[in-house]
């Protein structure tokens, strides 16, 4: 069980689906999926209406160990990837019942992830960050409040493909023991 973070643009969905395709049974588990199942009514983690915004985040991160955990117990090795900072991190790893677990947190720096996020705006039309709304900087402070277990990658001067050489090469240091600390 592979748990991906890191601020939107870091690189979270390229690297998990690489690393995924390096096992012979796998899943990538994508948590942005749980809430665009939601056709009307979902409630994103930075509308007014904080606690409903709360509710819904918290489903959505349900949602994604729950499935993880039931592919897991299938057979697949499977690589979650999700936004998810600070002590949700933890709660999400200590939700999974499959051992062993690895968390490997994306933390390029900050601008960076500025020229990744103008970079994929221009080559999909995809936007993760909207003037007025959270910004790559305020990602980055709350990757920073997320307790320091698992393997964290500055992956600044990195390839996607060379992320994932680096993960499996350092994978003893993204395992997490029970207790929470790697």
């Amino acid at each position: 069980m592979w748990l991906i973070v890191g601020a939107q643009a870091a690189g979270k969905s390229t690297v998990a689906e690489l690393l995924a395709r390096t096992f012979d049974r796998s899943v990538h588990v994508r948590g942005g999926a749980f809430y665009r199942i939601a056709v009307r009514g979902w409630v994103h983690h930075d509308d007014p209406k904080t606690d409903q915004a709360r509710r819904h985040l918290d489903l959505r991160y349900r949602l994604s160990a729950l499935a993880a955990d039931e592919y897991a117990a299938e057979g697949f090795t499977v690589v979650a990837q999700d936004n998810i900072y600070g002590s949700d991190v933890t709660s999400w790893l200590a939700r999974v019942r499959a051992r062993p677990r690895f968390l490997v947190v994306l933390r390029p720096s900050v601008s960076v992830i500025e020229r990744r996020e103008r970079e994929r705006f221009v080559a999909t039309g995809k936007v993760a960050y909207r003037a007025g709304g959270v910004t790559a900087s305020d990602l980055d402070r709350a990757l920073g409040a997320t307790a320091r277990v698992g393997l964290w990658l500055d992956t600044s001067k990195m390839t996607a493909p060379e992320s994932v050489d680096e993960i499996l090469r350092r994978c003893h240091e993204a395992e997490i023991v029970d207790g929470g600390e790697a």
